[in-house]
Formats: C-alpha cells, structure tokens, sequence
C-alpha cells in the first residue's frame, strides 16, 4: 500500500496542526500553524555565508540545511509549544529550487511523517509564496487576482479557488527579482541585491527612462529589455569616464520594475471584477512596490492584501499554509515523491 492511501479514510480536522519545511534555497525553516492561525515561524539562514561568493552556491547551501534542519524544526515545535505527536500533518516543499537544497528538507519531512504515521504533504514553492497571503488575512476567501513576483516567476493570476489559477499573464523572459539581481551586481551591490536596491533607492531620484514594460497586449510583462538598458547606461557613462549617480540608477530602475506590477495587477482585477488583489514572492517585499500597489489598489477601490515582508521572503510558515489547503483537498504525498528542480508555473500534479 502507498503511504498516502493509508489516510484515504482519514477524519479531517478542522484546524490541524501541521508542521511546514522549507529548504529550497539558502534559508532551512519550519513552522507550525494550527488551521489559519501561525503559531511558529523559525528561518535560520545561510545568507551571509553565500554573500562572500555573489550568490547562493548550492553545495555550501545544502551542507548548512543539513547542519540546520533539525534545529529548525525542533525550534518550531518549542515555540509552538506543542509536542511532536500532537502534528496532523507534515508540508514540505518538493520543488522548484535547489535539488541538493530541497532534497534535505524532503528526506527530512518523509521520515518524520513516517515516524509520526501523519500524511505527508508535498508543496509546490510558488503556491507556497501564493498561500502567504491567507497568513494576512485568514479570512481570505477565493476569487482574487494574485500578484506573484519572485525571483524565479512573475505572474498575475486569477485565483479561481484554493486550489485553482487561471494565469492571466506572465514573464516573457527574466522575473523581476532576477532583474533586482542583475541590475544590483552592475551596480556593484552585494548579494542579495533586491533589499540593496532599495536602500540606495531611497537615496536617489526616479529620473531615468529605462523601459517600463512589454509593448504587447494583455497583462504579460518584460524585464530583459530594463536589464539591459540598466547595464547600456552604467557602462556607457564609464566608458566615456562620465560620472552618474547610482541612486538614481537604482531608484529608476525600481520605478520601472515595480510601477508596471502594480498597474498590471489592478487592471487585472478590473478586468476579472474582483474586489480584491494579494501578493506574494519575495520581491513583494520591496516597499517601494507595496506602497505602488496599496495605492493603486485604493484609487480603484480594491483591496490589498499583503503578507508581512518576513512572509514574502522564503519562509516555512508559507508552506505550512499552502499545506492547509493541501491537508483539506487530502492531497497526500507518497514516500516516493521526489524533489523537483524547475516547476513549470500552472503545472498540476507531483512527479
């Protein structure tokens, strides 16, 4: 018999405790919810080791979960103040991120799951980043448009439930938060560069014309063209030994980067009849875009919803949420699941 289908006849609880696990990347978290309500939230990141080298490295990525898990994960229940035993279910992210990094956490979650006999619950990263939005609001309900900006995707999507999306739109190349990294190392800012971005942005004028968007229909955006407008311009002004300000660079980089998602969410909205527009990934954390978006929202009379920015960054109490709506539909993994490296945005189902 599979492990899932030993809970085929399971009585769900309304408000289950369930333990979530993250380890996608350069952060090992865990935290506990009971129902909607977070009762715990433990990162312990390995940030500060990977800015020697300008980025994450997945080999030191994946030795610091291994060294972290455990604690993380026993620190979630402390804090929770719950024992172990009294879990009803174990989220783990499977996938999209680094293979090494992921498959730490998902050894983790199956034998603790296992050794627990509670369901396991395989969460897909970016619906994770999805569901941080019912940590802002537990009494969220679907339909909504959902602004997603990360650093691997960049998506309005209507979402028609809590476990369906229709994608409205998306990137036709780089996402944002890779743009805020490309546009940072030009700058000679260190990693990671979206919150070094907006630093030096506060300290500079928006009065650059970088391009602000893709030039079709529809609600698709483009951040390869800004990308290189951004790199055209530092290096032109260095070639010809011409001095520039780099917190106008950043700032008007920011602008163009951010205005667009703000007015693209909300022309979605409008175009959907929804009264209401959420927000996750980690670029959602710039405060230049969530004042953007908070205004935009109130001139049209829409609400914004927008998770706190320790839950737009990765963070497991976001898998545990997204574990909920899993734990409800009893979307049950098996022990076989395996961790999956890329994730096409919209795909059903786990390898």
């Amino acid at each position: 018999m599979e492990y899932a289908e030993r809970f085929a006849g399971l009585k769900l609880k309304e408000e289950p405790l369930i333990l979530g696990i993250e380890s996608s990347c350069d952060e090992t978290a865990a935290a506990v919810v009971r129902g909607r309500k977070l009762l715990s939230n433990v990162i312990l990141s390995s940030a500060a080791e990977q800015a020697k080298y300008g980025g994450v490295v997945p080999e030191i990525a994946s030795r610091a979960h291994t060294d972290a898990i455990d604690a993380a994960v026993h620190g979630a229940l402390e804090q929770a103040g719950i024992e172990k035993k009294e879990l009803d279910a174990v989220a783990v992210t499977y996938g999209a991120g680094l293979l090494g990094a992921l498959l730490v956490g998902l050894s983790f979650a199956k034998s603790f799951a296992y050794s627990l006999g509670v369901p396991l619950i395989a969460v897909d990263h970016i619906r994770g980043h999805m569901a941080a939005a019912y940590l802002a609001d537990p009494l969220l309900e679907p339909p909504f448009v959902t602004l997603l900006a990360s650093g691997g995707h960049t998506a309005v999507l209507y979402t028609k439930s809590y476990t369906e999306f229709e994608i409205l739109g998306s990137t036709r190349d780089d996402a944002a938060g890779e743009a805020f990294d490309k546009a940072a190392r030009v700058l000679g800012l260190p990693y990671p560069g979206g919150p070094n971005i907006e630093r030096l942005a506060r300290e500079g004028r928006a009065c650059i014309e970088f391009p602000k968007m893709f030039k079709g229909n529809g609600f698709d955006f483009s951040y390869s063209g800004l990308k290189t407008a951004v790199i055209n311009y530092c290096h032109n002004k260095e070639q010809k030994g011409e001095e520039y300000s780099r917190a106008d660079v950043a700032a008007s980089f920011q602008s163009a980067a951010c205005d667009v998602l703000a007015e693209r969410a909300v022309a979605a909205a409008e175009r959907c009849g929804c009264k209401t527009v959420a927000a996750g990934g980690g670029v959602i954390a710039n405060g230049y875009l969530r004042e953007k978006l908070q205004r935009a929202c109130a001139a049209k009379g829409i609400r914004c919803v927008l998770p706190e920015k320790k839950y737009c960054t990765d963070n497991a109490a976001m898998i545990a949420s997204e574990g909920l709506v899993r734990y409800r539909a009893r979307d049950f993994a098996d022990l076989s699941v395996n961790a999956c490296a890329h994730i096409p945005l919209g795909r059903k189902g786990k390898q």
